[in-house]
């Protein structure tokens, strides 16, 4: 017999900002960063509760989540999601746990990239 589960895990896709703290491993004069995360979860709620877990545990000081949905939401919102994405959201989904695409460290007073450093 096949059992139903009533509450099926999903992958949320949540934009997590984070500030500093000792041990981070930002790089020097950042004041913080945002990562881009694919959590599991029954709900939004719990794949949020579970990143912010891990973050700590990995040193990190979460300030601010926002939460875009699922694969199918974002999809049914227009969203394109391309191949490599795609394989992150189903890493999360096989590995019930979260992924951190992509960390982008913030400066203060920083315009673009190619500013750093420049001395005036």
């Amino acid at each position: 017999m096949a059992e139903k589960r009533k509450n099926k895990q999903q992958v949320y896709t949540l934009v997590v900002q984070v500030g500093r703290k000792d041990g981070d491993g930002l790089p020097e004069g950042a004041t913080g960063a945002g990562l881009v995360c694919y959590a599991s979860g029954v709900d939004e709620a719990e794949a949020v509760r579970e990143t912010v877990a891990i973050l700590k545990q990995a040193d990190l000081a979460p300030l601010d989540v926002t939460g875009y949905g699922t694969e199918a939401e974002r999809r049914a919102g227009g969203q394109e999601i391309d191949p490599e994405e795609q394989a992150l959201i189903a890493r999360a989904l096989e590995e019930n746990s979260v992924v951190v695409a992509q960390m982008t460290p913030f400066f203060a007073g920083e315009e673009s990239a190619g500013d750093k450093g420049a001395a005036h």
